[in-house]
């Protein structure tokens, strides 16, 4: 995979990116404003992913969220919900506002491991069933064995069944990639899932599926940033990036913030191309914002 280093002209300088992110870590306390939290509000993908949910706790997560704007007024709302697939047409059907995505994880969440049939069925079912927006998770296995090609072939494989499922219901559904960046463990091998990634169709990179011991990382961000950066830089195409896994203090979400700024610029920092994917962060937003707890989702 040394040759997308070549054709992107990146590759991961760890000495500089500790530098970027102790003056990031610095000069956070000045990065905070109201405008900056209620900013990474909006662009949570607010999430529900538990062996328990149940129809019964899954809609009553949506009635918070569509309630929210009438306890909470002048506020966002998050950029969607993101839940099992076999829960996107209750998201769907019950949300108050088509602004409020439907987002599911697929692809045999949050292993991966099963067959690629399966996972091509799971991601037309989800598509099938309302959702906006899919994150699938790559192939990590396969790709710590070097088989990148199968890698990056199940990517495109998933890519072309939500295009063709989404082109039937007449409407357009995004597709994120979960590299799963605390397996992958180097600075080389997130840059190349992060290439690889995008050059399979890959509307977003996300960090983890916040299901292993080691989630989203100021690093791991930090160098898929800048894969995006040299992505846009070669072929002009603009790939979003989500954070998810670990997310829950005002001040993890400003970190990130700052790197997405710091990296990619203000063209990035709307839910159009930066996520967060986050079940307790919602509420350590308003805390931050009212100068009081507040417990509302």
């Amino acid at each position: 995979m040394a040759d997308l280093f070549l054709k992107y002209g990146y590759a991961p300088d760890k000495e500089a990116i500790g530098r970027s992110l102790e003056m990031i870590s610095k000069n956070l306390e000045n990065a905070v404003s109201d405008d900056v939290l209620r900013d990474c509000f909006s662009i949570m993908d607010l999430t529900t992913l538990r062996t328990n949910d149940t129809v019964s706790s899954v809609s009553a997560l949506v009635d918070k969220v569509n309630a929210f704007r009438t306890k909470y007024p002048g506020y966002p709302l998050p950029a969607s919900i993101c839940v099992y697939p076999n829960f996107a047409s209750l998201v769907r059907s019950r949300r108050c506002s088509p602004d409020l995505h439907v987002t599911t994880v697929a692809s045999c969440f949050p292993s991966a491991q099963s067959f690629l049939e399966v996972k091509v069925r799971e991601c037309q079912l989800a598509v099938e069933n309302g959702a906006d927006e899919v994150d699938i998770v790559l192939a990590v296995g396969a790709f710590l064995e070097g088989d990148y090609a199968t890698a990056g072939d199940e990517i495109h494989a998933m890519r072309q069944a939500i295009d063709a499922a989404a082109a039937k219901a007449g409407r357009k559904v995004l597709l994120k990639v979960i590299l799963e960046t605390g397996l992958l463990v180097t600075p080389e091998n997130i840059a190349n899932a992060s290439f690889l990634a995008m050059e399979e169709g890959a509307d977003f990179i996300k960090t983890s599926t916040g299901k292993v011991d080691v989630n989203a990382t100021p690093s791991a961000a930090y160098v898929m940033c800048q894969c995006i950066g040299a992505f846009y830089e070669k072929t002009g195409r603009k790939v979003g990036f989500k954070a998810a896994g670990g997310l829950s203090s005002a001040m993890d979400a400003v970190c990130y913030y700052s790197i997405v700024s710091t990296i990619l610029g203000k063209e990035w920092l709307n839910k159009d191309l930066f996520r967060f994917g986050v079940s307790r962060l919602g509420n350590s937003l308003l805390s931050a914002i009212e100068k009081k707890t507040v417990t509302y989702f």
